[in-house]
Formats: C-alpha cells, sequence, structure tokens
C-alpha cells in the first residue's frame, strides 16, 4: 500500500479495511485478519494499526470478541457507506464545487457529457 501525505497513517489503513469490507473479502460477522497480520502485510507498526482498528470499532464497523480476534459487524457496509457519504459531502464536494467555479464551470457541464455518451 502506497501512503497519501494528506491524510494520517493509521486512517489510510482504516478506509483501506473499509474497502476491502465493501469489495467483500469479509463476511458480517466473519473474522477479519489480526493487528498484527495486517501490520506485516502493510509493513507498518502494529501501534499504528491498532490506532485504525479503533478508529473503526468507534464506528461500530468491527467489533472484538474476547480472546477471538476483530469481526465484522454485520451492517458494517452500510456504515461504510454512510460515513464515506459524509466525507464526500463535507469534505470532497465542496472542494470540487470550488473549483469548478474557479474554472468557470455549473452542473451544466454534467448534462452535455451524458448527451456526448449517449450520441
Amino acid at each position: 500500500m502506497e501512503f497519501k501525505k494528506q491524510k494520517t497513517i493509521y486512517l489510510q489503513i482504516a478506509e483501506s479495511l473499509c474497502d476491502r469490507a465493501l469489495a467483500g473479502e469479509w463476511d458480517a460477522d466473519g473474522r477479519i485478519p489480526s493487528v498484527r497480520d495486517v501490520a506485516a502485510s502493510l509493513g507498518v507498526n502494529p501501534n499504528t494499526v491498532m490506532r485504525s482498528f479503533e478508529s473503526l470499532q468507534q464506528s461500530d464497523i468491527i467489533y472484538t470478541k474476547r480472546g477471538m480476534g476483530y469481526f465484522l459487524s454485520s451492517d458494517a457496509k452500510e456504515k461504510i457507506i454512510e460515513l464515506y457519504r459524509k466525507e464526500f459531502l463535507e469534505e470532497e464536494l465542496p472542494a470540487i464545487m470550488q473549483r469548478m467555479r474557479y474554472l468557470g464551470l455549473d452542473a451544466s457541464i454534467f448534462n452535455q457529457q451524458e448527451n456526448t455518451k449517449e450520441q
């Protein structure tokens, strides 16, 4: 995994785990890889991965069973989608809209592209 400078590593790892969950790599209420396994596969410190897991636990995306490991919540996919939508609407979309204003573009550009695709 190649890390970006704009976001902390533990959040990037959490996002990567969410992407894997959305892709169907793990079943609802199914066991996910351990902190050590994730750390070893990414070449990062287990403490960094632990922060990722804690973040996902706080969002109720994963949970722990004492002595058994971490598991994907039954409604994890819905929670991840909700989290991604919120992040998109609060962080990414405003930046996109601002860039569009700077470039003199408005929403009609999307209609033009759709018309071009249909032809």
